[in-house]
């Protein structure tokens, strides 16, 4: 008898074996990433890497385009008639963020579901072990019965019971908050540079925050902009579609527009996080662009700074996520995170999901005044 000793993988335990569709999938969403949203694209390179590893022939009559037909058969591709191309579905477009959600937050636990816990204690969701004195409008679903009985025995006796109002106890509970989170996406020119993809862990960070808040944080707000030589927003369902562009860099801008949609939330606590390489190289001014792709021009930069005090008076905090290498690109974030008192992280590619997602939960604790 002969043993093959492999690393354990937990998708092929005992009852847990992918089917060639899951195994596929797994490999289409990636590529559908890539493609931003290109089915036609995506199916073009898995063929290709059937072809040259052959990743099919592991199965019994299960090849590419019983895959394709699956994957109508199971709503994550249509046909656009108008288009007359394959085109993802609503369905497709969640199973990219849950997937996304999955990759980057897998070593991580989720969070409580429903809000934010703060540092402080009052009328909230979650029972602490400490407890008070009841007070009016206090739930009584937090009585705590044990100590609200020794209380009352301490003034009773066998022949008669009497419970007074000062014997009732009630646990603490953690006080929770909403945030109103606005996260920012470069799609300038300089995230593909020299070879290296910075946009595909971006978009799956991106996808992967608003599955987290959908399904986790339904009191909270999300908003996204991307920003190139301007700033717009973005849908949730148009995230696996962005693609980087010929841009310069409108950070300027883009915090401006942020800041602006923050203005609009009524939220106790608000906060920017901005996934970027760096380099601010545009900003409008009079109607006209200024632009200067060589380096960090000052005139932009200041207007950059300018923003980020702006958004430190109207007590909205920056999170930067840096990620390129370059010694002065990563001094201008400092400086940047120095005039809003913010936080920054210089995160590499594989880093950058958890890092999003431990200050994202870590923002979430605010002391109420």
């Amino acid at each position: 008898m002969h043993f093959k000793y492999q690393e354990w993988d937990p998708r092929f335990a005992k009852g847990a074996q992918q089917s060639p569709f899951d195994t596929l999938m797994d490999l289409f969403e990636e590529l559908l990433t890539i493609a931003s949203g290109d089915v036609s694209q995506a199916l073009r390179w898995l063929t290709e890497l059937d072809d040259q590893y052959s990743i099919t022939d592991q199965f019994d009559d299960f090849g590419i385009g019983d895959f394709v037909d699956e994957l109508k058969e199971r709503g994550y591709i249509e046909q656009d008639r108008e288009q007359n191309m394959l085109v993802i579905t609503r369905k497709a477009e969640r199973s990219l963020r849950k997937r996304s959600l999955e990759e980057i937050f897998k070593n991580l636990e989720k969070g409580s579901v429903g809000g934010h816990q703060t540092n402080h204690t009052g009328r909230g969701l979650e029972r602490q072990p400490e407890t008070r004195a009841w007070q009016q409008g206090d739930d009584i679903a937090n009585i705590d019965s044990v100590g609200t009985m020794v209380n009352m025995l301490k003034h009773s006796n066998i022949d008669q019971m009497r419970l007074h109002e000062d014997d009732i106890r009630v646990h603490d509970t953690d006080h929770y908050t909403s945030v109103a989170t606005v996260l920012l996406i470069d799609l300038s020119h300089s995230m593909i540079l020299y070879g290296e993809d910075r946009i595909t862990p971006a978009k799956k960070v991106a996808m992967a925050l608003s599955e987290l808040i959908l399904n986790n944080y339904a009191k909270d707000s999300l908003d996204i902009v991307a920003f190139g030589n301007e700033a717009w927003k973005v849908d949730i369902e148009d995230l696996p579609y962005l693609k980087v562009g010929p841009y310069h860099t409108n950070t300027q801008q883009a915090l401006q527009l942020a800041r602006h949609t923050l203005h609009r939330r009524k939220y106790a606590n608000k906060q920017i996080f901005m996934i970027t390489d760096g380099k601010p190289s545009c900003i409008i001014e009079n109607g006209r662009m200024y632009k200067n792709s060589f380096g960090l021009d000052r005139k932009i930069v200041n207007k950059v700074l300018d923003e980020a005090v702006k958004c430190r008076r109207d007590n909205i905090d920056i999170t930067t996520f840096m990620i390129a290498r370059d010694p002065y690109l990563q001094d201008f974030v400092r400086e940047l995170s120095e005039a809003n008192k913010g936080r920054a992280y210089f995160a590499s590619l594989d880093n950058l999901g958890g890092y999003i997602f431990e200050d994202y939960i870590r923002n979430r604790k605010r002391r109420v005044q």
